[in-house]
């Protein structure tokens, strides 16, 4: 089959540039697995959040902002974003720490705050008042629906006449007489355009195209949820994270999600959690909630990809015409993927970098793939 764009992966980035790359021409989605966002998409529990990220993450979140609050009519039944806030607290002595390192961001959010312990406890009671040296509030952080997210593009790449094909594992990627052939366990397509949207799989794909890698490092992230203590709703509760990078936790449908932040490399695969990082993260949420954790209710994991600068790789190399990244979102991949999507379908559809992320800061020397293996 021989499209406009071949789009290979089919999780949260695949998903966003297929929906605005459907409106320039003929699309076809690939996915290895039986259904797209099986992986990172599928285990990601997003927040939107402003002060999160390098300055080119930060400018590709403000730039898809509107997207995600406003959505385009049909897009989804139900909102993409619920009220949440954010709240990361800093231990007695590392107050100091927490308002250096706030500076930047205090400037650029105007409803971002340093609260007291008083305001904190009210916000999240559960936390231990000796715990709470300092805290920066989020007041305007929000929750995302990942799922009704992922769904409305790919609704919006049928609707737009694109197809989507699954159990499409590519074996072979190769460019002749200035198409791309890509062999798969699903058949044979073809474009003159293909983007390399394949999550943790990125750089295998890159050297089935003959183009370098990027240096992707997928990276294990695991979480898991525990039932509140009785007599305690959480649902109004913020989402709240230690300064020090040792747990975070918030509302989960009635229950507590909670993840060690952990960062562990591993090679690209069905990620499953460790017993020791869901006991290590259970050791520090009791250090710092009055939460006895007295059963993990459901567990799992997913991979985060990451460049050396923790800034995604988007855009066309010059060895290999035709040929378009759109990864290393590295944890950032939901609240930015409006932004991605449309950045990447523009490129790929030969468009110069646009004046609208320009505008927000954001350059194209900061995302090309050329910063990294030029």
């Amino acid at each position: 089959m021989t499209t406009d764009f071949l789009i290979i992966g089919g999780g949260m980035a695949g998903a966003s540039a297929a929906y605005f790359l459907a409106e320039r021409g003929r699309v076809q989605l690939l996915e290895r697995e039986d259904a797209p966002g099986y992986h990172t998409t599928g285990r990601s529990a997003a927040t939107f959040t402003e002060n999160y990220g390098t300055p080119a993450v930060r400018g590709l979140v403000q730039a898809g902002a509107d997207f995600l609050r406003h959505p385009p009519a049909g897009f989804s039944e139900a909102p993409l974003m619920h009220p949440r806030g954010w709240i990361t607290v800093a231990p007695p002595g590392q107050e100091k720490r927490l308002e250096e390192s706030s500076e930047a961001a205090l400037r650029a959010i105007p409803t971002m705050r340093m609260i007291d312990r008083k305001e904190a406890l009210a916000l999240c009671p559960l936390l231990k008042p000796d715990y709470i040296g300092a805290a920066l509030y989020e007041p305007d952080a929000m929750d995302l629906d990942v799922d009704a997210i992922h769904q409305g593009f790919l609704r919006g790449v049928r609707a737009r006449g694109g197809s989507i094909a699954t159990g499409a594992e590519v074996k072979s990627l190769a460019r002749r007489d200035g198409v791309w052939e890509a062999t798969t366990s699903a058949g044979t397509f073809s474009a003159p355009v293909v983007l390399n949207a394949a999550g943790a799989w990125a750089d295998e794909i890159a050297e089935l195209a003959g183009t370098r890698p990027v240096g992707l490092v997928p990276k294990r992230r695991t979480a898991f949820t525990v039932d509140p203590p009785a007599g305690h709703d959480p649902s109004r509760w913020p989402f709240v994270d230690d300064f020090r990078g040792l747990v975070y936790f918030k509302p989960e449908a009635g229950r507590i999600l909670v993840s060690p932040m952990d960062e562990t490399p591993s090679p690209p695969c069905d990620a499953q959690p460790e017993d020791i990082d869901v006991a290590e993260a259970v050791s520090r949420l009791e250090e710092i909630a009055e939460i006895e954790v007295k059963r993990v209710v459901r567990k799992w994991a997913g991979l985060r990809s990451f460049v050396s600068d923790h800034t995604p790789v988007v855009g066309p190399v010059p060895e290999a015409p035709g040929y378009i990244w759109l990864a290393g979102q590295g944890g950032v991949g939901i609240m930015t993927s409006p932004a991605l999507g449309r950045l990447a379908a523009g490129l790929a559809a030969g468009d110069a970098f646009p004046s609208w992320l320009t505008a927000l800061g954001v350059r194209a020397e900061q995302l090309l793939p050329g910063r990294l293996v030029g």
